[in-house]
């Protein structure tokens, strides 16, 4: 028998674990290279996981509806094809030679010798590997534990295979009835201790640390009474992940927007023109595909805005990669363009379609919703005037194109020297933006040159 380890999949530059949710084959089924075996959900996406290889699924690990870190053995599939189950030695005894037979107490056929070994090693190595995990907790846990007494063997954990984590040894400490042996009297009067997290941050041991890591990870929705005849049905997990998601983003982040009117008479224009091209994909470029290759030419000059504050430091990506929002009706999901600057205005016209319409039928690849710089979304094309959007994590500024409509404008006739009102098709576009990196001046040039740019296209395209 040759196995071969499934492991939780990494979905994302920023994912750190993911939740099964579902699988789609059982134990001692046959699978192709490739082919769907489960489906995961992760803060960003619901995805079908393909096996790496070819066999029989032999041993699933994770039960459905278990979180797990990136990494996380989640299956074994034996690649030599045996039908053999790792983990229904016993189950499976039935079909084993007679020769291999024993029988046990009170009749009952029993294990051969050789099963039973198998067995007891199997599970030796899981109790092992859990208890290896459980002692090799990080450098932060393990002087805690040290300044406090406490052996971390004692402390309940909740990492993968019950490693003890930060969260679990400070709640371990300040919640006796976890270990009634532990007095609050004691609690009060343990030392203090300074110890540095990961990022290098200064906290003490008396559980300030959970307040942040609730704060910037953690959301609990708070509880109405149910009315007479309400009716009341469950978030699915893509409302879960956008509610969330909306919550921590407006918690962090300080919000503002700048609005600006754009005419889009040029543009309108060279889309009538490239519409009557006889390229075909050329054909149907919408407007947010023109906002976007603007965008994506400006990016590159204003770094903060394609940029993201981690702790006292901002990072500029060197990527411009857009994300553009997409309505699934219910629900939204905003794949992403990556190297946007890169591109054509047709090839940038070509990606949104093709990402929009997979994104409704499902079979976007986790990638593909990854690695966001900047946004853009469109709830023009649905009437609204004007939106004032969330950034999204990870970013620092979002567009909204509002509704393209025909407008009585103010210009100036330059022959006739008289200003004069004319209808034209123009936009109000809002850029919501990260104030702690981006000035309200950044923001307004940004938007500016964005108008001129537009206003005057075809340009330099």
């Amino acid at each position: 028998m040759s196995l071969f380890k499934v492991p939780m999949p990494q979905m994302g530059e920023s994912i750190t674990e993911g939740t099964v949710s579902k699988w789609l084959r059982t134990v001692g089924h046959r699978i192709n290279k490739d082919e769907p075996i489960l489906e995961i959900s992760t803060d960003k996406v619901d995805a079908e996981i393909p096996s790496p290889v070819a066999g029989v699924l032999v041993e699933i690990c994770v039960e459905e509806g278990r979180t797990v870190e990136i990494g996380t053995v989640l299956a074994y599939v034996d690649t030599e094809g045996e039908a053999e189950e790792i983990s229904s030695i016993e189950e499976s005894s039935n079909q084993q030679s007679p020769q291999k037979m024993s029988t046990g107490f009170m009749g009952q056929k029993s294990l051969g010798e050789s099963d039973q070994t198998a067995v007891i090693e199997k599970r030796n190595r899981r109790n092992s590997e859990t208890e290896r995990l459980k002692a090799k907790s990080s450098p932060v846990v393990q002087k805690i534990a040290k300044e406090h007494e406490i052996s971390i063997s004692n402390v309940p954990g909740t990492g993968h295979l019950e490693r003890v984590t930060k969260t679990d040894i400070l709640r371990y400490i300040k919640d006796a009835d976890i270990h009634p042996g532990r007095r609050p009297s004691d609690r009060n009067n343990s030392p203090q201790i300074d110890t540095v997290t990961d990022s290098g941050n200064e906290t003490s041991a008396n559980g300030e640390i959970d307040i942040w890591d609730s704060f910037y990870n953690e959301v609990e929705h708070p509880s109405f009474p149910v009315g007479p005849g309400d009716d009341v049905f469950p978030m699915d997990k893509l409302r879960q992940i956008t509610a969330d998601h909306m919550v921590l983003a407006k918690r962090v982040v300080p919000h503002v927007h700048s609005v600006i009117e754009v005419d889009f008479s040029s543009v309108d224009q060279e889309r009538r023109n490239i519409s009557q091209k006889g390229n075909i994909q050329e054909r149907g470029i919408s407007f947010t595909a023109f906002v976007t290759w603007a965008c994506s030419r400006l990016l590159t000059k204003y770094k903060n805005i394609n940029a993201v504050l981690s702790g006292k430091n901002i990072i500029h990506r060197s990527r411009v990669n857009i994300g553009i929002a997409v309505d699934l009706n219910p629900g939204l999901i905003v794949p992403v363009i990556k190297d946007t600057d890169g591109l054509s205005l047709a090839e940038i016209s070509l990606k949104i379609n093709d990402l929009a319409g997979r994104a409704r039928s499902g079979d976007l690849l986790p990638e593909e919703i990854a690695g966001s710089t900047f946004a853009i979304t469109n709830p023009g094309v649905l009437g609204t005037v004007l939106g004032m959007p969330i950034i999204p994590k990870g970013t620092s500024a979002i567009l909204v194109l509002g509704a393209i409509e025909k407008r009585p404008v103010v210009v100036e006739n330059a022959e006739k020297n008289v200003d004069e009102i004319v209808v034209r098709k123009t936009s109000f576009i809002s850029l919501g933006f990260d104030h702690r990196i981006v000035d309200g001046a950044d923001a307004a040039r940004f938007l500016l040159d964005l108008k001129k740019i537009l206003e005057a296209f075809p340009g330099d395209v």
